[in-house]
């Protein structure tokens, strides 16, 4: 029986909401956070935001700046209280370690969910956050006879999984054949940037 990476981390964790926040910290380390930001990224309550806050206070992985010390005038609101990641943190360098298996094999999951949902799969292509290719405007392009639908369904349920936005682009084979023979230039960018094969069956290279 296949274990959930998701659930066993958040077992592990204790909080599904602690286990996105920490997500959020380690994928932006120098990136300073307000509640309200943190409850938006993370999907979830306020409340369950703000009292995970101070647990992560407590064990000294995340620590308080001010408005003024990210260069911001907002003092007097909720706003003027920012979270960051604590570099200094004797606990964050093992905890990167595991977040980054973690996710690794969540994008394994992801994949394999969406291969798995019928469907005729003629090319999977992996690039963008997966590969750290900056400039490309897509994170996964299918060329297929998958539903769009589900393709977003499956999507949007990992992006609450992995904590980030992923960006995906989906064709049929006629599509696909037509913008390759005119020489269309996302699929250039595509082709040429960094990027990992998951299926390809038209032999590209």
């Amino acid at each position: 029986m296949a274990v959930n990476t998701s659930n066993m981390l958040e077992h592990f964790f204790g909080s599904k909401t602690r286990l996105k926040l920490l997500k959020i910290f380690f994928h932006s380390p120098e990136h300073p956070f307000f509640v309200r930001e943190l409850a938006r990224l993370a999907g979830t309550h306020l409340h369950a935001v703000r009292r995970e806050i101070v647990n992560l206070l407590k064990l000294k992985i995340i620590k308080k700046v001010s408005a003024h010390d990210v260069g911001l005038e907002l003092e007097g609101t909720e706003r003027s209280k920012y979270y960051q990641l604590d570099s200094e943190s004797a606990l964050n360098k093992e905890l990167a370690a595991l977040l980054n298996k973690a996710e690794v094999l969540e994008e394994h999951e992801l994949v394999e969910k969406i291969k798995s949902e019928g469907g005729k799969i003629k090319l999977f292509i992996l690039t963008g956050i997966f590969t750290e290719e900056k400039n490309i405007s897509t994170d996964i392009f299918i060329v297929g006879s998958l539903k769009p639908m589900i393709l977003a369904k499956i999507i949007k349920h990992y992006e609450n999984e992995l904590g980030k936005t992923i960006r995906y682009t989906f064709m049929t084979d006629q599509e696909f054949k037509d913008r390759r023979q005119i020489g269309d230039r996302f699929l250039f960018s595509v082709l040429e940037g960094k990027h990992e094969f998951v299926v390809n069956d038209y032999n590209l290279t």
